[in-house]
């Protein structure tokens, strides 16, 4: 049912959905998801309009063992024209396997704290950034694009507060080392709009252009449609969420799920912001998920869309 549009000034004609699900998503489930289960979650988004869905990581196995078949899945997907399928790569190695594999996209992970850097890269943040300058270096001689995750951009669960000063100095080292996009991580869920709008301010006095800069925000604390309405006012066009709000990150302590895809294109949708997204096989493809599963999915939307 169409419940009526109205638009708010200052905000994006269209907005590109960044679809994190199958490996944001699905990397933080308990169970593996069999690779032909994972290739018809990606075929059924790209159906429901998805231009952009990050489809695997070649991090290794023992690491995270639920996208181990990341050779088997990129095998079986035909990509479609149009649309854009990022793989998560963490080294030279990765993107070997990922060049091979014909992988048009490529991102990488960094930390802006040196915690989290050292719990989740086993490095510090300035080893970590070493280690992906011939990555990135090497991926843009390719032609590929390369999105920068920087995680821990609002709060660490060890460190308390991240100070914006040490945001934009990873967020800027990421930029200098050829990075096409930004993608800003509220990790564990903690941040609120007025901390999103003085990070955005920040990075654009730094140089970063908005245009370049994603969001990514989990939604711990029930924050994540308000930080990302705010991104939107400060000119952010992508935003990073997760179809039926699978997700979080397996290395951080209190993190609940991504942002759900479904409930952020009710609200773009209810502002007349396009995303050439259809609403509803969206959800009914996080129901069908939900039901492999063996959980209900955690998007508002997608329950009260298919009652799921």
């Amino acid at each position: 049912m169409d419940y009526g549009v109205t638009a708010l000034p200052g905000l994006p004609s269209r907005v590109t959905i960044c679809e994190v699900g199958p490996r944001d998503g699905l990397q933080n489930e308990s169970a593996v998801v069999p690779v032909e289960i994972k290739a018809e979650f990606v075929e059924r988004l790209v159906a429901a309009g998805h231009t952009m869905v990050e489809v695997t990581s070649f991090v290794p196995a023992k690491w995270v063992p639920q996208l181990a078949d990341a050779e088997q899945l990129l095998e079986r997907l035909t990509f479609a024209d149009g649309v854009r399928y990022p793989v998560l790569v963490p080294n030279q190695r990765g993107l070997d396997r990922a060049l091979a594999l014909g992988v048009r996209d490529i991102a990488v992970f960094a930390s802006a704290t040196e915690t989290f850097a050292r719990r989740n890269l086993n490095r510090t943040v300035d080893e970590s950034l070493t280690m992906f300058a011939p990555v990135v270096e090497r991926a843009r001689a390719e032609g590929l694009g390369v999105r920068a995750y920087v995680s821990m951009c609002f709060g660490d669960p060890w460190e308390g507060e991240v100070p914006i000063a040490q945001v934009v100095a990873v967020a800027r080292r990421l930029m200098e080392l050829g990075c096409t996009q930004l993608s800003l991580g509220d990790t564990i869920g903690v941040g609120t709009p007025g901390r999103v709008a003085a990070l955005l301010d920040a990075l654009v006095a730094d140089g970063t252009p908005v245009e370049h800069v994603a969001v990514h925000f989990h939604d711990t604390y029930g924050q994540a449609l308000a930080n990302t309405l705010v991104a939107l006012q400060r000119g952010v066009t992508t935003v990073d969420a997760s179809a039926g709000g699978l997700g979080g990150c397996p290395y951080a302590k209190s993190a609940t799920g991504n942002l759900a895809t479904e409930d952020l294109v009710w609200q773009l949708h209810g502002l007349g912001i396009e995303t050439g997204i259809d609403l509803g096989k969206l959800a009914e493809t996080s129901r069908w998920m939900a039901g492999v599963l063996g959980r209900p999915s955690p998007s508002r939307a997608v329950t009260a869309l298919t009652g799921a």
